[in-house]
């Protein structure tokens, strides 16, 4: 009998504990940091999601300004010069996969009532545009009656390694408009 009393007493509290119980603080820390954690790392995965989307956006950008100022230098370019032009912009997406880059460099010249269209086109990814074919959205007051301009199209389409935040792929676009440097158009030799 002694036994289980002695047993009953250890297992029972003692009053004085009950009376401390609202008052102790250990295992506080632990259970704001099971609270906090979550929501801390998905803010951080987040943050870095979102950094390196900007990131592929503005190497999507900056391959087509390159890929577009390349073929204004020249007053001819050939075919195999734009599939080599082309690579280089796949250099320049590094460090992201160079397989969504799409690009597309278009000779556009203003017709004798200023219309714009396409003198010729090459694609990479994107299809070229028709010879001849109006152009729309070339900024106004960039081309007048004769004049010709490149047009470089870009589309590329990032997706997170991490696809917590961002689950799915965004697609950027981006044009840039350079009037050639060294004669009156650019022309596309075979």
């Amino acid at each position: 009998m002694h036994v289980k009393h002695s047993l009953l007493k250890r297992a029972l509290p003692k009053r004085s504990s009950l009376k401390h119980l609202g008052s102790d603080q250990r295992g506080v820390a632990a259970i704001e940091f099971a609270l906090i954690a979550p929501v801390a790392i998905l803010l951080y995965c987040g943050f870095a999601e979102l950094t390196m989307a900007m990131m592929a956006e503005r190497r999507a950008a900056h391959t087509a300004s390159v890929v577009a100022d390349l073929v204004s230098q020249t007053p001819s370019v050939t075919v195999a010069q734009m599939t080599d032009i082309f690579n280089i912009g796949n250099s320049i997406i590094y460090p992201f996969t160079a397989t969504p880059l799409q690009l597309r460099v278009t000779s556009v010249t203003a017709d004798a009532q200023g219309v714009a269209r396409v003198t010729w086109s090459q694609g990479h990814g994107l299809g070229a545009l028709t010879g001849g074919a109006a152009v729309s959205g070339v900024p106004a007051n960039l081309l007048a009656a004769g004049d010709s301009i490149i047009m470089a199209d870009v589309q590329y389409a990032y997706t997170s390694p991490l696809r917590m935040t961002l689950p799915n792929a965004l697609t950027f676009r981006d044009t840039f408009y350079l009037k050639p440097r060294r004669s009156p158009s650019v022309t596309l030799l075979p």
